[in-house]
C-alpha cells in the first residue's frame, strides 16, 4: 500500500482495496475539518495578536510621551518640522535613518541621561529658558544648507548633550534655591515623568537674618541656630553645576 496526496491508495483489488480506499477518504475528510477548526482558531487568536499588538504600541507611545523638554507648549510643532525636513540636510542618504531616529527618541532618551538622584522636575520658567535654547541652536542648524556626511547627526547629538546638561542644571539649581529660604518652601514645578503640574517641597537653612531678628530668648533654640555657609552653591558657581558638583560640596560641609 502506498500513500499519495493524503489518500490511502491500495495495491490489491477487490473489496478489501475498496474498505481501504473509503477508509482511508474518510480519514482524509476528517482531517480537513479539523485544520478548518483550527483555522478558525488561528484566526481568532490573529485578532487576539492584533488586539495586544495595538495596545503595546499604545503603551509605547505613553512611554515616549516623556522628557522635560516634551512638556513644553511648542515641542511637537518644533520637532515634527525638524524630523518632516530632515532629509534635505545631508548630501549622504545614511545620515537620514539615524537623524530621523535621534529626533524621534528625543524624549526618551532625555530622560535616560539625565542621572537624577532626585525627581525629574522643573519649573515652568526654567523649562521655558531650556526649550528656548534648544529651539534656537536647532534653527540655526536648520538654516544652513545640506551638510557632508557625518556633519548633521553629530550636531543633533551635541545640542543632546548640551539640552541633558541644561535640564540637569536647572533641575538641580531649583532644588539648591530652597536653601535662601527659611523652612518649609515650596515651588510649583511640572513633572517631566507625564508632563503632570507638581510641586516640590523642601527645608531650607537660612534663618541668619530671622536669627538676628529675635530676641536673645528665643536664639538659642534649634529653629534659629545659624546654618553652614555654602560657598560653593552660591550664584557665582551655578552656571556650571552639575549634580555631581552639588553632592560634592554639600558632603564637604
Amino acid at each position: 500500500m502506498s500513500q499519495e496526496s493524503g489518500w490511502l491508495v491500495s495495491d490489491g483489488g477487490g473489496a478489501r482495496g475498496r474498505r481501504l480506499l473509503v477508509r482511508g477518504r474518510g480519514a482524509w475528510l476528517e482531517g480537513r475539518r479539523r485544520l478548518a477548526g483550527g483555522g478558525r482558531r488561528v484566526v481568532g487568536g490573529g485578532r487576539w495578536g492584533r488586539a495586544m499588538a495595538l495596545l503595546l504600541c499604545l503603551g509605547l507611545t505613553a512611554a515616549l510621551a516623556r522628557g522635560c523638554l516634551h512638556c513644553h507648549g511648542n515641542f511637537s510643532e518644533k520637532f515634527s518640522f525638524y524630523r518632516h525636513h530632515v532629509n534635505l540636510k545631508s548630501w549622504w542618504v545614511g545620515d537620514i535613518p539615524v537623524s530621523g531616529s535621534l529626533l524621534t527618541d528625543w524624549s526618551q532618551d532625555t530622560m535616560k541621561e539625565l542621572h537624577l538622584a532626585i525627581p525629574a522636575e522643573i519649573t515652568r520658567e526654567k523649562l521655558n529658558q531650556v526649550a528656548n535654547a534648544v529651539y534656537k541652536r536647532m534653527d540655526q542648524l536648520y538654516q544652513g544648507k545640506m551638510y557632508f556626511p557625518g556633519y548633521f547627526p553629530n550636531e543633533l547629538r551635541a545640542i543632546f548633550r548640551e539640552q541633558v546638561h541644561l535640564i540637569q542644571n536647572a533641575i538641580i539649581e531649583s532644588r539648591i534655591d530652597c536653601q535662601r529660604h527659611c523652612g518649609i518652601f515650596q515651588y510649583e514645578t511640572i513633572s517631566c515623568t507625564n508632563c503632570t503640574d507638581s510641586h516640590v517641597v523642601c527645608f531650607g537653612y537660612n534663618c541668619e537674618n530671622k536669627w538676628h531678628k529675635q530676641s536673645t530668648s528665643t536664639r538659642t533654640t534649634p529653629a534659629f541656630l545659624i546654618s553652614p555657609s555654602f560657598t560653593c552653591l552660591e550664584p557665582p558657581h551655578l552656571a556650571n553645576l552639575t549634580l555631581e558638583n552639588a553632592s560634592e560640596c554639600l558632603m564637604q560641609h
